[in-house]
């Protein structure tokens, strides 16, 4: 089997409300579909969703980076050659892990597809067969995140992740208003995205916050500083959890030798896709932490990617496989099921992609083909 024809996609989903993190506000979400076909007949779908801030691409970088480079790359590749596949993308570009994503979750589905297997029993075979989801609160006053969260679990979800990093005295009003609406047995995670920047701040924050029960503070300090998340983690009693930290093996490598986290949040747009989280996978377990699979708020196309990778694994413990609960429209129906992620034993990814959606919902296109 070879890889015939590739193309590219750029979309803007529309949000459902904004969506406020401490480094920025969404009004929609921009990312891009890789349509991947074979000359066995085979398709398969995969999807880059880039965020400057994170991985350093932009939804027009990423798209030329597919266009003029990648897609060419492998075009006529054999997409169950996932490593060969891999180490020619690194080989002619460095970084750019959104868009090498792209291809990398394509060629799964259709390696599923092939051989008749919904992609977690190519990962291992299905260890969670339910995997519950949060509810996402973004940054708002103290008083509305509190409602928000307390509506949730009246929704029926059962645990809440709430995100702060814009200013840390009202940071501190925003987590105890939230736990103080939800109650003390609910789950309470709180995301800062780097925005406490430094060591002594977030040891500040987190300090008047130790009453809380945080279930674990995810990157509270800039995505380079590992030093100082490591300061942070023998300074407090709250688990931390890396995210913005750790892309790839390099990072995840000075994480567990400065034992600067006991948990990993991966991503597959970081990580490059599939293949590579993986190796962060096994990384992590065999340094004693455990994962979440998480999310730049994807379509349903890579949400049911890293739902796949979380069905296999034990390590990963959690996800935040949010993005299709957030959008007014989207490319597929996903399988949640109360608050739950149920994913079926439907070949590939398991979606239904809905072409005329991505077709009314393209702002550019390009087709790529066997020369």
């Amino acid at each position: 089997m070879k890889i015939t024809s590739i193309t590219v996609s750029g979309i803007k989903l529309p949000l459902i409300r904004p969506f406020i993190v401490a480094y920025e506000t969404y009004y929609d979400m921009p990312t891009l579909l890789v349509k991947v076909e074979t000359d066995a007949g085979i398709t398969g779908f995969g999807e880059a969703t880039p965020d400057q801030h994170v991985t350093g691409e932009t939804w027009e970088s990423t798209y030329s980076m597919l266009v003029h480079h990648l897609a060419p790359l492998v075009i006529g590749e054999d997409p169950f050659a996932i490593e060969r596949i891999h180490e020619r993308m690194a080989e002619t570009v460095y970084g750019s892990p959104s868009a090498k994503a792209a291809i990398d979750l394509a060629c799964y589905d259709i390696m599923g597809k092939a051989t008749g297997q919904p992609v977690y029993n190519l990962l291992g075979g299905r260890y969670h067969e339910v995997m519950p989801v949060p509810y996402v609160v973004s940054i708002l006053e103290p008083s509305v995140m509190a409602e928000e969260a307390a509506q949730a679990l009246k929704d029926g979800y059962s645990t809440i992740k709430i995100k702060v990093g814009t200013n840390p005295s009202m940071d501190v009003e925003r987590i105890r208003a939230v736990r103080k609406a939800i109650g003390d047995g609910v789950q309470l995670r709180v995301d800062a995205n780097q925005g406490w920047k430094n060591r002594a701040l977030s040891v500040w924050v987190l300090e008047q916050v130790k009453d809380c029960n945080i279930d674990w503070i995810e990157q509270p300090v800039v995505a380079d500083d590992i030093t100082a998340l490591a300061e942070i983690r023998r300074q407090i009693h709250i688990p931390v959890m890396i995210d913005e930290g750790v892309h790839g093996d390099r990072e995840m490598r000075e994480t567990i030798v400065k034992q600067a986290a006991d948990k990993l949040n991966i991503k597959l747009m970081k990580a490059g896709g599939i293949y590579p989280a993986l190796k962060l996978v096994a990384q992590a377990e065999m340094a004693g932490m455990e994962c979440q699979v998480g999310s730049m708020v994807e379509s349903a196309v890579a949400t049911a990617a890293g739902a796949h990778l979380s069905a296999a694994k034990k390590t990963i413990i959690s996800n935040e496989l949010v993005g299709p609960l957030m959008f007014a429209r989207d490319v597929a129906e996903f399988p949640y099921e109360n608050k739950t992620i149920k994913l079926t034993d439907r070949p590939g990814l398991g979606l239904e992609v809905n072409e005329q959606a991505i077709a009314e919902l393209t702002q550019m296109s390009t087709v790529i083909n066997e020369k």
